[in-house]
């Protein structure tokens, strides 16, 4: 099969607004998945502020809301390092496919958007609130202002691309 008859039922982005919430969102999380969880999985010591921006930023988000993040076992090192390393090459590839009107980034939309879902919501809703006591945020808000969205819009994203040629729809 062809990209050109894919290509041709296509709506143009203009037809397809929420597709522009997308680009966005996935843009910045490019950018932030890689700022942030580059410092963890590279074994970047933020227990303290620091005049570096990347290091005091991770410290301030980490110091009061994720002592999962701020002291990472080996196992979330693994998760940290798949949302620096491969998720941004992810990203760029959707947000490319979402302007050009790539219909076949809809199955691996829908499996990054699962495992991203699972395996964030898995930390965010059991290790953070209900794993081993010196893992649980004791800021459930600030914690979850921050990483509700990682597992909020890949659900959104796995809605949108439930179907073959998702750019022939408007969501």
């Amino acid at each position: 099969m062809t990209a050109a008859p894919d290509l041709a039922s296509n709506l143009r982005l203009r037809d397809r607004p929420f597709d522009w919430f997308f680009i966005v969102v996935f843009s910045l999380f490019t950018v932030t998945s890689m700022i942030s969880d580059m410092l963890p999985t590279l074994g970047v010591d933020f227990s303290q502020p620091s005049p570096n921006f990347l290091v005091n930023a991770n410290w301030w988000y980490a110091h009061d809301a994720d002592p999962l993040f701020m002291d990472p076992p080996v196992w979330m090192r693994f998760v940290t390092g798949l949302s620096a390393f491969v998720y941004p090459v992810f990203s760029v590839l959707l947000v490319i496919s979402l302007v050009r009107g790539w219909n076949w980034i809809q199955l691996p939309s829908v499996i990054h958007a699962t495992m991203i879902a699972t395996i964030t919501g898995i930390i965010v809703f059991g290790v953070e609130f209900v794993g081993e006591p010196e893992w649980v945020t004791p800021n459930p808000v600030k914690f979850l202002a921050f990483n509700l969205p990682y597992v909020l819009i890949p659900i959104v994203l796995l809605i949108r691309m439930r179907r073959p040629l998702p750019f022939a729809r408007r969501f």
